[in-house]
């Protein structure tokens, strides 16, 4: 039987690791939704813009999968059914719409702004250990900068026509 203290300890890791995967799942969706974007685009600094943020997300995923190993856990290896769900909408809707630069970067800024959403929402309820937390603060920073990025990318899109 466990005394209190390793319980709580218990639940504190499986606490960490169910928020790290979560966010590892994040990341993934990010990822897959950047490609996805790329593939409907039809601007060539945009494309590249896409393919970095791409590359960005499967890094973080990189390095959350890295920590999860380090915990002795096995991270997940793919996104989350709402993230798939949500690039199924995307298919239907450019299918209607057109492969709109425009409304490419309205659903970047969306999913920018969930990522945020979520990074906060875990930063704030959880007590990460420090090493972690610099890791998360510095994913955090960067969705945030992408953000103001693609803001002022859709302000210009209509430029580019």
């Amino acid at each position: 039987m466990k005394t209190t203290r390793e319980k709580a300890k218990e639940d504190s890791h499986k606490n960490l690791v169910n928020n790290l995967q979560e966010l590892l799942e994040k990341n993934y969706d990010a990822e897959k939704g950047f490609k996805k974007a790329l593939e409907d685009s039809d601007h060539e600094n945009l494309k590249e813009f896409l393919k970095y943020q791409a590359v960005k997300r499967s890094r973080f995923a990189t390095e959350i999968d890295k920590i999860l190993r380090d915990l002795g856990e096995k991270p997940k290896e793919d996104g989350s059914a709402l993230g798939t769900a949500h690039r199924a909408w995307i298919d239907v809707k450019t299918a209607f719409t057109g492969k709109d630069d425009e409304a490419i970067l309205e659903e970047c800024i969306r999913g920018d702004k969930a990522s945020i959403e979520e990074y906060e929402g875990k930063m704030k309820t959880n007590d990460f250990p420090a090493d972690i937390s610099k890791v998360l603060d510095k994913q955090l920073m960067d969705i945030q900068q992408t953000l103001s990025t693609v803001k002022c990318l859709e302000n210009l899109e209509e430029n580019w026509k």
